[in-house]
């Protein structure tokens, strides 16, 4: 059992004991890391774009079947099948649905008459303003330290803008690892923090042990930004491949990008007219060009290629600043204990002093 900890709007929303979520990463976040993070008393997110809807309902019931605390399930907003998925996520009793990005209205609308949370990412604050107004439950802003598609604004800058701009609870993500920082967050006015890379490197989490050594051995400075995996900025381990990726021609790029498209179909079950469709989507969405579209297929197979292969040489490591100052791999329950440890220590150090 771990200790009480602060209780926030977030833990009162989500019926979760600590202020703290696991982002649903991609290949990452499977059954066994979100359901022993629901244990620990945290929200577990099952990250689903890399699933086909069929094993989204079965890794759900996998879920169910370790756990019996609430969890969330991370959804594309602009997939074809994302209503099939919404049907899923109802019919299984998920707690929470989470969206990297904007759901529409009709989809935010079924969700939350079947009483499913809804919890978009956002990383500004007029994005986070359009889906309070449009009936989000709360929301997840990462700043520029965060791993994966990342923007530019730092955490420290964005969360209190968005904070002050929306009357939500606002789970800050983006350089989180420890108790000090979820004491941070809290004190810029967020309900509580989300972390994907600090969670990856957990016993829990299947990543290859090869491949969290990489992470582990990382110092800061081999945390990089970069737009060559699939046009748009992307943040991640230095490595050869990447260094290599940002020399190569767009005629490679490009040549590259088709024929992981065509792997990931085969992966995710998706039909080439599907793909097609969740394309143009993705270019409507996000003001894309198709050479950017195409290139976005690259992300799911190269991280594919790293986080369930292995290959650290064929694949990409996406990556939050905070995997320069990480140094072991504890249980998911060690973790939270620990952070929520910290955090009442650093509170009441803060009490005695004076501060607070």
């Amino acid at each position: 059992m771990t200790a009480p900890g602060p209780h926030t709007a977030l833990t009162r929303l989500v019926g979760v004991r600590h202020p703290i979520v696991q982002t649903g990463m991609g290949w990452v976040a499977g059954p066994r890391l979100v359901s022993a993070v629901a244990n620990a008393g945290a929200l577990g997110i099952l990250a689903s774009a890399t699933m086909t809807p069929q094993q989204l309902r079965s890794a759900v019931r996998e879920v169910r079947s370790r756990t019996d605390a609430p969890f969330g399930v991370n959804l594309r907003a602009d997939a074809g099948d994302a209503r099939e998925r919404v049907r899923i996520m109802i019919d299984e009793g998920v707690r929470v649905a989470s969206f990297a990005l904007a759901p529409s209205k009709d989809l935010m609308a079924e969700l939350k008459d079947a009483g499913v949370l809804v919890v978009p990412s956002v990383g500004a604050r007029r994005h986070a303003e359009k889906v309070a107004a449009w009936g989000a439950d709360a929301v997840v802003v990462q700043g520029g330290e965060g791993g994966g598609h990342t923007g530019e604004v730092a955490t420290t800058v964005l969360l209190p803008q968005v904070v002050d701009a929306v009357d939500i609870p606002v789970i800050a993500a983006g350089g989180f690892y420890d108790g000090r920082g979820l004491v941070a967050a809290l004190a810029y006015g967020a309900a509580g923090v989300a972390m994907g890379t600090r969670f990856l490197l957990t016993a829990e989490s299947t990543v290859p042990d090869a491949v969290k050594a990489r992470y582990l051995a990382a110092t800061v400075k081999d945390v990089t930004v970069t737009t060559r995996v699939d046009g748009l900025p992307h943040r991640m381990l230095r490595t050869d491949l990447v260094t290599a990726l940002e020399r190569s021609g767009p005629l490679r790029s490009l040549t590259r990008a088709a024929r992981h498209a065509a792997a990931f179909r085969r992966v995710s079950g998706t039909s080439w007219p599907r793909l097609l469709r969740d394309g143009l989507a993705l270019r409507h969405r996000q003001d894309l060009t198709w050479s950017q579209v195409l290139l976005a297929a690259n992300t799911p197979m190269m991280l594919k290629a790293a986080m369930v292969d292995g290959r650290t040489d064929a694949g990409v490591m996406a990556s939050g600043q905070v995997a320069g100052v990480i140094e072991d791999v504890p249980s998911c329950g060690a973790l939270i204990t620990g952070m929520v440890r910290e955090a009442e220590e650093t509170l009441a150090r803060l009490r005695i002093n004076g501060a607070c």
